[in-house]
């Protein structure tokens, strides 16, 4: 009995794969989204995903030819959203979130801003075009970012129509999404409740690791 009960304990806490323990969830009910061993659950769009490399533990875009952007094997809705990036200089991504298949998903979903901050290349964009900006919708409350080249952290929280974004610990964005909808109507995605979540080419390479994200609409999973 007691051999039963400690087979049954290990299993619902990890799996072994490759000699290498897994854990399947943390505590707070999060998991990781990317396994830091290949492209397992990731979806090129636009063209192949061949632009797209693991080494190390990293999610790299190499900015070869290949995919517009990378997407979430399903869609999510309300979820809070961590991960790692790191941009060269003058280098341009972002986390697109609720965004669908079809169209530019930065406006048929929308999108949260990744950039070099200090590149000479970006000195004169508009305040909303700037790291953890709702893209072209709203604007970070100050700019946290580090200089090129360096890990920075990202946490994307959808509650329903709150939106909420963190770069490096810090809270640059705690926005109603009704309301920008109703002020940016040419970003339609600001309406849409579910999508998938994608990482963005745009023409630069980008580094991405510990993508872990928690659902907040998962039966019995807290919101708090």
């Amino acid at each position: 009995m007691k051999t039963k009960r400690f087979g049954f304990l290990l299993l619902a806490v990890c799996f072994v794969w490759g000699g290498r323990a897994v854990v399947a969830e943390d505590g707070d009910g999060g998991r990781e989204l990317f396994n830091g061993r290949d492209l397992s659950g990731w979806h090129g769009v636009g063209g192949p995903a061949t632009n797209w490399d693991v080494v190390d533990g990293e999610l790299i875009c190499t900015n070869e030819p290949g995919s517009r952007w990378l997407r979430t094997e399903r869609e999510y809705a309300d979820f809070d959203l961590k991960l790692e990036f790191k941009i060269p200089e003058d280098g341009n991504s972002g986390v697109f979130v609720r965004a669908p298949l079809e169209g530019a998903a930065h406006i048929e979903g929308f999108e949260i801003q990744i950039l070099d901050d200090y590149g000479p290349r970006w000195r004169q964009l508009a305040p909303n075009q700037f790291t953890g900006a709702i893209y072209a919708a709203q604007a970070p409350s100050e700019r946290v970012t580090k200089p090129a080249g360096e890990w920075q952290t990202m946490r994307i929280r959808l509650d329903g129509r709150q939106a909420a974004v963190w770069v490096n610990g810090q809270q640059v964005i705690d926005a109603n999404l009704d309301e920008l909808a109703r002020k940016h109507p040419g970003i339609p995605g600001l309406k849409r409740e579910r999508g998938y979540i994608g990482l963005q080419h745009h023409s630069s390479v980008v580094y991405f690791r510990n993508l872990r994200i928690r659902e907040l609409d998962s039966p019995g999973q807290p919101r708090g």
